[in-house]
């Protein structure tokens, strides 16, 4: 039981949730692969299909929401300060 105590103190939180986001993203990529990727079968039907050509499904792939979304946004986080600090007047 001294052992629980040694890891569960406050300071440790932050770790343990920055760990538990990046296990998540992790799950919600290979989630999205093995369920969405043209080129990932899983079923032994799709993997005797062979090699498909299917470019319109591969596209709907590649460009995805977030893709879409940032396309023809600036590549700054916060754009107003680097602009801020950048520009002269």
């Amino acid at each position: 039981m001294a052992s629980a105590n040694r890891w569960l103190k406050p300071e440790v939180y932050p770790l343990f949730a920055s760990v538990g986001v990046a296990v998540g993203i992790c799950a919600m990529q290979l989630v999205r692969n093995i369920t969405t990727n043209p080129e990932v079968r899983v079923t032994k039907e799709n993997r005797a299909a062979g090699v498909l050509n299917n470019f319109e499904e591969g596209e709907k792939y590649a460009e995805h929401g977030l893709r879409k979304f940032v396309r023809n946004r600036q590549p700054q986080i916060m754009p107003s300060v680097n602009n801020f600090f950048s520009d002269p007047k």
